[in-house]
């Protein structure tokens, strides 16, 4: 199914679409759930696009543990996985489908790593600033879980959340390099499995001095 230029899969992406985001040498992803909390708040859509702008939405059923052509492309190492705060995104696949995702770029860590002119990192800022594009963000907080009933707006603000990424990514590795900060990001991104393993432990402030 095809709506508002979102290519709509039900379980798992199909044999061609894996074939050609297998192809690509990095895929933006993005997740809508129930809430925020692990293990408690389900994953119901995966958004992915490819550097060409071709988006396409999971809609993942309640209970589902196994969607093997979106696992293949999470795990593949010859492909970068670029999200905006990637450590919830990659929780989520963890707890949902048991499989680590890398390799991993996250636009938040290198915000937060080059653009230390502000405070403002989240992906609306972010698309503002590196793209001109101000994103409507009024979908954000609504019921997910109604698979066959999400509207043409929530699928809309899922497919921009991925849109942009690959944009954004590559202005904050220019920036990254200018300062000379594009190794400790890689370093930064190369932790994040630690960080999901402990937030699926319900691990806390573990580095904090107290």
């Amino acid at each position: 199914m095809v709506l508002d230029n979102v290519q709509v899969y039900d379980e798992d992406l199909d044999s061609a679409t894996l074939a050609r985001y297998l192809a690509a040498d990095e895929i933006a992803i993005d997740t809508e759930t129930m809430g925020l909390v692990l293990g408690r708040d389900r994953l119901c859509l995966v958004q992915l696009c490819d550097p060409q702008g071709f988006v396409t939405a999971i809609r993942i059923a309640k209970g589902q543990t196994q969607a093997p052509n979106l696992q293949k492309l999470l795990t593949s190492w010859d492909i970068t996985k670029v999200f905006h705060y990637a450590r919830f995104d990659v929780a989520q696949f963890n707890t949902t489908f048991r499989v680590e995702t890398a390799p991993i770029f996250c636009t938040k860590i290198a915000s937060k790593l080059v653009r230390t002119y502000t405070s403002s990192h989240g992906l609306k800022s972010l698309v503002a600033e590196l793209t001109g594009v101000e994103l409507d963000k009024k979908a954000q907080s609504s019921d997910w879980g109604d698979a066959e009933n999400l509207s043409g707006e929530q699928y809309n603000y899922a497919a921009n959340d991925v849109r942009y990424l690959l944009d954004i990514k590559r202005k904050l590795t220019t920036m990254l390099k200018r300062e000379d900060r594009y190794e400790l990001a890689q370093r930064c991104f190369q932790t994040i499995p630690v960080f999901v393993a402990l937030d699926m432990l319900q691990y806390q402030n573990i580095f904090d001095h107290r």
